[in-house]
């Protein structure tokens, strides 16, 4: 297709005709006249408009005219030599990437949708920051002072003049950009997208979906927009900011990586020879799943997560109640020795404070469950860089790990008074101490062995011998059975996980 119009000047007829061709060879291929990524200078194809913002833009601030090859908008890549070379050889300095960049703006999108557009950023790993230098590479270097701008809150104007100094310090032919423009065109392939949505300070729900336009929550009445010490609201300043980080981009790098796309399907090739659980592929929870889903358990690649959350007071003075809540995913498809690397827990909400959401933790978690869904049933087209091909990947979540206070939010089963075992529920063998006038839990003695001595003890306990046996654990479906039918002596909600389709049928933790 004819490019040349890109260059010629923007008033010309040639130049009216080529955006015309342009916009039409996109419509026809993504077949969408509204989600179609901008190329004029200022977007650079890192935001998605309806065809007439994007004729505008493409009149008023030009086409960015190094975007020779349109493979946003139907074209087929051009794929170089070195690119499959660089996927495979890129795990390394991808995880340093992903572990110490920070972010201070929503300006980079997700390109995960062709790996050979990762494989050009980890060129710029291969490549020195000028000619000799052996510490710090282009994407190394660039990395570390996009660090610096996040940390100290640095405006882009005067990032953009840091790096013209940097590049004018160090010696000819240096690769360090020019400017705030370059350094986002070359870090936006990594994929480091995240959403701010605002919410409801009382936690009764995020402003999405049916409620992006409100100002006002449904709940409770109040205003969406932060209240001044002048007691006047606003407008435009939320009251309360949860940030999400979406996964499945993520999961898409995780493959687009040769060695991590080959330690995902780990636990498949291992051999477990002496029948002991080495790994939570030996789990009754992920046997279930492979037995009542073979379609899911037949494919190694698909993942299994595990979920994390916790309260913790970020300015680190103990006068301050603050407390911020993280919520981190695990995947434990790879091996015992990675699972819990830094690299691999993938934070996916953060909820700003200064209060715990508690119980309605669950409004927060509404994005994440929809994309749990979504991986539930499948994102088609991701590149697995070991097997080299495409395929559909599906996830499915099937463990919290909390302590008791958070398993109670997270559950919402009773975690204090006197029904807070979740295995007794309501014969939890509780009694409140006449002196300290605390609830103690005395039935822990029906878990030993039957003969146990400790059973038979009377003065150390409760003046009681113990001839009780352990109860069985609920299953999944009998805890919904039992909140949808109104029993709130020891579940306080149905939790949202309920609506996961496979959530029920996993055994209780």
């Amino acid at each position: 297709m004819d490019k040349s119009w890109m260059h010629s000047d923007r008033r010309s007829k040639a130049y009216e005709f080529g955006v015309e061709a342009f916009l039409n060879f996109a419509v026809e291929n993504l077949l969408t006249t509204t989600h179609i990524r901008c190329p004029c200078v200022k977007c650079v194809n890192l935001k998605v408009f309806g065809v007439g913002i994007i004729r505008d833009h493409v009149y008023f601030n030009g086409i960015d005219q190094s975007y020779k090859n349109w493979t946003f908008h139907g074209e087929p890549w051009e794929a170089t030599t070195n690119a499959s070379r660089n996927v495979e050889d890129g795990h390394s300095r991808y995880s340093f990437v992903s572990e110490e960049i920070d972010m201070d703006d929503n300006d980079f999108g997700d390109f995960g949708s062709d790996p050979y557009e990762f494989a050009n950023v980890i060129g710029d790993g291969d490549q020195p920051v000028y000619p000799g230098c052996r510490k710090y590479t282009k994407l190394s270097a660039l990395v570390k002072l996009y660090n610096l701008k996040a940390k100290h809150g640095m405006s882009d104007v005067c990032f953009t003049e840091l790096l013209i100094l940097q590049g004018d310090l160090l010696p000819e032919g240096n690769t360090i950009p020019t400017s705030m423009y370059e350094a986002k065109k070359t870090l936006c392939a990594l994929g480091l997208s995240y959403e701010k949505m605002h919410a409801c300070p009382n936690d009764c729900i995020l402003y999405r979906k049916e409620y992006e336009d409100s100002t006002n929550c449904p709940t409770c009445g109040i205003s969406r927009w932060k209240q001044g010490k002048d007691s006047i609201l606003k407008e435009g300043v939320p009251a309360k900011v949860v940030w999400y980080f979406p996964p499945i981009p993520r999961f898409k790098r995780m493959f687009q990586s040769h060695e991590t796309a080959k330690s995902l399907t780990w636990h498949a090739a291992r051999k477990s020879i002496d029948g002991q659980m080495s790994h939570p592929a030996d789990s009754p929870s992920w046997k279930l799943l492979d037995d009542k889903w073979p379609e899911f358990g037949n494919e190694p690649r698909n993942l299994r997560l595990a979920l994390s959350s916790d309260g913790f007071n970020p300015h680190s003075s103990l006068s301050s109640r603050y407390s911020c809540w993280p919520v981190i995913l695990v995947t434990y498809n790879l091996p015992p020795w990675l699972c819990m690397k830094r690299k691999f827990m993938m934070l996916t909400l953060l909820i700003s404070g200064p209060k715990q959401p508690g119980n309605d933790i669950d409004v927060y978690l509404e994005p994440l469950i929809d994309d749990l869904k979504s991986l539930w049933v499948g994102i088609r087209g991701v590149y697995d860089a070991h097997n080299g091909e495409y395929f559909t990947l599906r996830a499915a979540l099937m463990w919290t790990i909390n302590d008791f206070p958070a398993y109670g939010n997270l559950s919402g089963c009773v975690v204090k008074g006197y029904k807070a075992c979740p295995i007794c529920g309501d014969d939890t063998p509780s009694h409140r101490l006449k002196n300290g006038h605390k609830i103690c839990y005395i039935g822990h003695r029906k878990w030993l062995p039957i003969n146990h001595p400790y059973r038979r003890q009377r003065a150390a306990f409760n003046g009681k011998p113990e001839y009780g046996i352990p109860p069985e654990p609920l299953t999944g479906e009998e805890v919904l059975h039992m909140v949808e039918n109104g029993d709130r002596v020891c579940w306080k909600k149905k939790s949202i996980f309920f609506d996961l389709e496979y959530w029920k049928y996993l055994p209780e933790p």
